[in-house]
């Protein structure tokens, strides 16, 4: 027993070390001014990654609020589709059910170069190219997959028995759902909600096409720093990129317990 508690320490230690490790090195990265090939420390430290996220010039702030609503937005539109669309494929049987499961999982079967190029055409005759409604419902669309396959396991885990029970002693579908369904999918809805908003805030390519870059979201502003291979500037967007959803998920978890507060209350 002591060796298997040692074990699982000591891989929960590497785990820590494995995680963590990276998002350091980006940390150093991000306030280094020249780290050359082979130092195992910077020469010395520089905020230039600090002054071009803060300058007004690059307007870095601004835009990450505006992809965090964007994501927001997402997430929830998504979440509520999936809930929906989980329900409908485990509680239900209804004609072209089979077809409508396939079809929900197109957006990540399809590469996402095929699928943006594809869309952006359909969007062009729709008026919804280099728009925001455009690129929400974009993201949306990309985040299903995700929302129904995560909404899918825990509903088929609970089924209906509790609500027909309910049913049974004369509460009605809606609050029946609500009591008894809601409280229980909370923990799923909530990884839901997260694992879309975080496909939504970074998301490049799709929306670099679809908004045609009018519309600028962090990861429009943060990938090009990336592939040009300064890692100072790089390395600072990737650090606000990962507190701000840090901070964002902690938010989520936060207005999940006090759902839960209340619907115990």
């Amino acid at each position: 027993m002591k060796n298997k508690k040692y074990l699982f320490k000591t891989a929960l230690f590497i785990l820590g070390i494995v995680i963590l490790f990276p998002v350091i090195l980006v940390g150093i990265w991000s306030i280094c001014g020249r780290w050359p090939w082979p130092n195992i420390l910077p020469e010395f430290l520089s905020l230039r990654g600090l002054r071009e996220i803060i300058g007004s010039h690059s307007g870095a702030f601004k835009i990450l609020i505006s992809s965090v609503f964007i994501s927001f937005a997402s997430a929830i539109i998504s979440t509520i589709i999936g809930l929906m669309a989980s329900r409908a494929f485990t509680l239900y049987e209804f004609r072209g059910k089979a077809i409508l499961q396939f079809g929900s999982m197109l957006p990540i079967i399809v590469p996402a170069n095929v699928f943006a190029m594809g869309i952006h055409v359909i969007f062009i005759w729709w008026g919804l190219n280099d728009n925001i409604y455009g690129v929400l419902i974009c993201h949306i669309i990309y985040s299903l997959p995700y929302t129904i396959s995560i909404l899918t396991d825990i509903t088929e885990s609970i089924g209906k028995t509790y609500e027909e029970q309910a049913y049974v002693l004369g509460c009605n579908p809606l609050k029946a759902f609500a009591d008894i369904s809601f409280p229980l999918m909370l923990p799923a809805i909530l990884s839901s909600v997260s694992m879309a908003y975080i496909i939504s805030f970074s998301q490049y390519f799709l929306t670099l096409i679809i908004g045609g870059g009018r519309i600028k979201t962090f990861s429009i502003i943060m990938v090009p720093f990336i592939s040009g291979g300064d890692r100072v500037i790089a390395s600072a967007y990737v650090i606000l990129f990962l507190f701000s959803s840090l901070i964002v998920f902690a938010l989520f978890e936060f207005a999940a317990k006090k759902i839960a507060t209340v619907l115990k209350g």
